[in-house]
């Protein structure tokens, strides 16, 4: 009987796995949730830089002849008690809101996550000292510390950045550090330490990339928060000066004549609540894709 020689098995050829921003579409591709929200807020982008074209209204020119008008074609929103064309200044307040939120978002999230993985990567004393020092700091009332900051310092995007990363980064600090110890034990981490590498190149090369899914899902839950926060400042009169197109600041101007004008107040607040739902869908999207577990908390 003739036995017929089996070919032999071909090498296996090692596959490089996906890069970060292959995997982070992937992710994205497979939550709906997530796929919805990132959705709701490019619209919101778009709009935001598309202002100019959209509308042709000054959003801070006051117009006293026609104020407080109703829906119609001239503005499609109507016009608040200075005349000014309401949904020019929604449109527009979306770019203050934006450039606002996401800075101080970027802001709190680049101090948060360093400050996190040096405290996981070099713990000791410093791990201690930074402990107590964020539990001081988290005892006091998010909104009092904000209006402190706020009263002692004036108004202003600045001065709303500052406080903002006053009240977040130690919120971002001790889920950053969490996320990070659990990869500080790693093997590529202590052969980073075995050839000498400082916590710097370590914290870079090695923590961070492995901690990247928890870092963007806090960047969204942040950005959301962050929205509202900003919101509430300017609608208590802490946030943006007049005649700013500020959303929480329409509402508090107009809140007067919301039996007259319903749409002066309305506007704001549903773009307002688009924006945050759809941060939301996003951060819990990408949460329940990777595998987060989203902090749940207040401000």
């Amino acid at each position: 009987m003739t036995t017929l020689d089996t070919p032999a098995a071909a090498p296996a050829v090692p596959v490089a796995p996906p890069s970060a921003a292959v995997r982070a579409w992937r992710t994205l591709r497979s939550s709906r949730a997530a796929t919805a929200g990132l959705a709701i807020v490019s619209v919101h982008v778009l709009i935001a830089l598309l202002a100019p074209v959209l509308t042709s209204y000054d959003p801070i020119a006051n117009n006293a002849n026609q104020a407080l008008l109703g829906p119609s074609w001239g503005h499609l929103a109507g016009t608040d008690q200075y005349g000014r064309d309401v949904l020019a200044r929604v449109l527009y307040g979306g770019r203050y809101a934006f450039g606002v939120s996401i800075g101080a978002t970027l802001v709190t999230l680049l101090i948060g996550t360093i400050v996190g993985c040096a405290a996981a990567l070099r713990g000791g004393w410093f791990d201690e000292v930074l402990g107590r020092v964020l539990d001081a700091v988290l005892s006091v009332p998010p909104v009092l510390a904000l209006l402190v900051v706020v009263t002692a310092l004036g108004t202003g995007p600045s001065v709303i950045v500052l406080a903002i990363a006053v009240v977040y980064v130690p919120q971002v600090v001790r889920v950053v550090r969490g996320a990070a110890l659990a990869v500080v034990p790693a093997d590529y981490v202590t052969a980073a330490r075995a050839r000498g590498e400082g916590t710097w190149p370590i914290l870079r090369r090695e923590v961070l990339p492995n901690i990247v899914d928890v870092v963007c899902v806090e960047f969204a839950m942040r950005a959301s928060w962050v929205v509202l926060l900003i919101s509430s400042l300017s609608f208590l009169g802490f946030g943006a000066d007049p005649p700013t197109p500020d959303w929480g600041l329409m509402v508090a101007e107009n809140r007067t004549a919301i039996t007259v004008v319903p749409m002066a107040s309305l506007a704001p607040i549903i773009a307002l609540a688009t924006l945050v739902v759809g941060l939301n869908l996003a951060a819990d999207g990408l949460s329940k894709a990777w595998g987060v577990d989203r902090v749940r908390e207040g401000f």
